[in-house]
């Protein structure tokens, strides 16, 4: 009964290991992803197309953000299943065995002692004490095996619905270009004179300077202001999915400051405005790449830079919600590449978008502005 002793150490330590979830993430990330697709069919019966393929586009941005996470979860379950499973091959190849003898051997034989009665008696209250020890090695086992096996086939079939859900997410970007091209319902505040625009953007050499000549651009501007939005103070949502990298008054990599906020964000991902307001100025200006300027009411304006497409006239006035441009970055069939490898599972935030508030050409604070409960 040597076995028995060079065995006992297996159950001393150990149990079972611990047990998440990430293929019902998966799962309910698919099904996400399902109803996106269903929301992209009938966008194109929709009223107004413009919303229902924002929504939609929105839809399949939380359904690959969570695919993506199932996808991380089960990429590091199986990772540590299998270091878990080569770590202990020497234990497997001694239980197999000692399986194995046991099986071989008749249960008279399994039972004798050379020592006699006394010594039987004792192997048998060995073996029955050690007996579901081993079967319930045997089946942690096993069970650590056939989730590992789940854990493969799930990311397979995880990567080809990504990859269709990434196909379907830049179909609706096509549709909501094309849509937002063809609006002809908003109300426009002013016609933008394209010369006086060239000479201000030509003459400016500061955010604050380009925004004090603002006004000079706009021919026959209706009188008035849209409603104020003083009263959601605190509570307007961020244009775009992401998290916060730099606060306002922070320093760069290259020390620079800005009275802005600095949001990191996925490739293309849609960017919207938080409230109805007039687009006072839109494309690009100075170092801040493609800019969207927004007045939600007069004397206040949102300043949103670092978008690669930027939607939408000078002069409209557009609904809260609105999509008002999309972030640049990797292509998203990179995003399915990474995510085949096994070493990434999706897009990271690489993209930045600088977010300015100025109350009456002063800036300030975005955050006195904006809820971000979710991204601190």
């Amino acid at each position: 009964m040597r076995w028995l002793a060079a065995l006992a150490w297996v159950f001393v330590a150990g149990g079972a290991l611990a047990q998440t979830d990430p293929a019902d993430a998966a799962r309910a990330a698919a099904e996400r992803l399902a109803e996106a697709s269903e929301m992209l069919e009938a966008a194109d019966g929709a009223r107004n197309r413009v919303k229902a393929l924002t929504e939609t586009i929105q839809a399949y941005q939380d359904g690959l953000q969570a695919m993506r996470e199932g996808l991380r979860r089960a990429a590091i379950r199986e990772e540590t299943l299998s270091r878990d499973l080569q770590s202990r091959e020497d234990e497997v190849a001694q239980l197999l065995g000692v399986l194995m003898a046991m099986g071989d051997t008749p249960a008279p034989v399994l039972l004798l002692h050379p020592s006699g009665p006394v010594g039987t008696a004792r192997s048998g209250m060995i073996v029955a004490d050690v007996t579901p020890a081993l079967n319930a090695r045997a089946a942690d086992l096993r069970q650590t095996l056939e989730e590992v096996t789940i854990l493969r086939a799930l990311q397979q079939s995880a990567v080809n619905t990504l990859r269709d859900g990434l196909e379907g997410v830049q179909e609706a970007r096509t549709a909501l270009s094309k849509a937002i091209a063809d609006r002809t319902d908003l109300p426009r505040r002013f016609t933008e004179d394209p010369l006086k625009t060239a000479l201000l953007i030509a003459s400016t050499e500061t955010l604050e300077g380009f925004a004090s000549g603002l006004n000079e651009i706009a021919q026959d501007e209706v009188p008035g202001s849209l409603p104020g939005i003083e009263d959601r103070k605190g509570q307007l949502n961020l244009p775009v999915d992401g998290r916060i990298l730099r606060r306002a008054g922070e320093a760069d990599a290259a020390g620079i400051t800005r009275p802005g906020i600095v949001m990191v964000t996925r490739p293309r991902s849609l960017v919207t405005t938080p409230t109805a307001a007039t687009v006072r100025y839109r494309g690009p200006l100075l170092d801040y790449g493609n800019v969207i300027i927004l007045e939600p009411q007069a004397g206040i304006l949102l300043v949103l830079a670092g978008l690669d497409v930027v939607y939408g006239e000078a002069g409209q006035v557009i609904p809260g919600g609105s999509p008002v441009g999309l972030m640049g970055g990797a292509t998203d069939m990179d995003d399915v590449i990474l995510t085949g490898t096994g070493q990434e599972t999706g897009a990271r935030q690489t993209e930045t978008l600088y977010i300015e508030v100025r109350e009456n050409n002063t800036p300030v604070n975005p955050l006195e502005w904006f809820r971000t409960d979710k991204d601190d």
